[in-house]
């Protein structure tokens, strides 16, 4: 079996899997400094875009295409890669179609789409001048496009909507949902979805703290909501955007109405895979590659599922006790460590809240 992988940063997360596999890697990237060169097998630096990977799909007669991109303006580059490659030499893309990409990498068109499929999402408006505001504050002020909390802003006044208008000319308004952050991941391949178990992001805040500074659990234990709700409504979001590979989806509970809201989803690798992992047992990037070989079903996924707890914590830079190898692996592992030093954050798992807990003391 030969794959292609294309983006390096990503790629020591899988690279002991795709080893015991023994799969020929091939990684594509457009950056000669970037991390992880050493570990594939071959490595072709090609300038950005979806050219330089397609070149070298065919002319090394890969099996497969596994893109490892966590970031979004990529994605529908991608997608358009996917369906031509697939159509016009019959190499499977393991990403989402155009399609999916374009209703995700647009808030506007994702709250579109959940309108559609009758899923819950904050109240909203697409304003273009301050004066136009009919939600009462306070208000989630975003753009149609990013990611990471990047551009987006709480605002509690009509000054504070007048200031995000100094630098933008519209935005999409949302009711500030006050209630719990959670975020599911979903793996989807050839219709068949699975809706692993919700991890719980912390509380929404008027300060809008950036999530990589919340500690995060899994699974999510919310008073009043119950995981199968998430589980379900993310499955009737995949089902309806039929694509393939992984979704991340992101919902806020608020108790107050008991009402579970859908905010958005992305077609991509997310930053909480880590703590998924460590509570089921199922790391999404090594069941991308899964699909890749054919090997992927419900049944081997549901076979393979175990039940932790665990937390994510930011440490800045690790320096407790060594980590076994597979470093990225929770295979011999309690934790992992996962980002560049100085921003590191430490995923920890154990079978029970006091044991957590205990390894938590000893790790922090």
């Amino acid at each position: 079996m030969k794959i292609l992988f294309i983006g390096s940063r990503l790629y020591d997360d899988v690279d002991y899997y795709v080893k015991r596999k023994g799969i020929e890697s091939i990684l594509t990237e457009s950056n000669s400094d970037a991390i992880n060169l050493d570990l594939p097998d071959q490595v072709f630096i090609v300038p950005r875009g979806m050219e330089g990977p397609k070149e070298i799909a065919i002319t090394q007669n890969v099996d497969a295409i596994v893109p490892l991109i966590g970031i979004d303006p990529p994605l529908i580059q991608v997608a358009h890669m996917k369906e031509e490659i697939e159509e016009e030499y019959g190499i499977p893309v393991i990403a989402a179609n155009v399609r999916a990409v374009e209703l995700t990498s647009d808030k506007i068109k994702t709250k579109e789409f959940y309108t559609d499929i009758n899923v819950s999402t904050p109240h909203y408006q697409i304003l273009n001048c301050p004066e136009d505001l009919t939600l009462d504050f306070p208000v989630v002020l975003k753009q149609a496009e990013g990611q990471g909390g990047k551009d987006i802003k709480v605002a509690e006044s009509i000054e504070d909507v007048n200031d995000y208008f100094e630098v933008f000319n519209q935005a999409l308004c949302e009711k500030f949902i006050e209630g719990s952050e959670i975020s599911i991941e979903v793996l989807g391949f050839n219709g068949e979805y699975v809706a692993l178990p919700p991890i719980y992001k912390g509380e929404t805040t008027i300060e809008g703290t950036h999530p990589l500074n919340k500690v995060k659990m899994g699974p999510c234990l919310v008073d009043g909501l119950d995981n199968n709700l998430i589980q379900e409504t993310a499955y009737k979001i995949a089902k309806n955007l039929d694509s393939d590979g992984i979704f991340e989806m992101d919902f806020m509970y608020c108790p107050g109405e008991d009402q579970l809201y859908a905010i958005e989803v992305n077609t991509r690798p997310n930053g909480t895979r880590y703590l998924t992992t460590a509570t089921c047992g199922i790391n999404s990037l090594c069941e991308l590659i899964n699909m890749a070989c054919c090997e992927f079903s419900l049944n081997d996924v549901f076979n393979r599922l175990e039940y932790y707890y665990s937390t994510e914590i930011p440490i800045g830079t690790y320096e407790g006790p060594k980590i076994n190898e597979p470093l990225k692996s929770f295979d011999n592992n309690d934790f992992i460590v996962h980002g560049p030093e100085g921003y590191q954050r430490i995923t920890i798992r154990a079978k029970s809240k006091q044991d957590l807990e205990k390894l938590v003391d000893k790790l922090t």
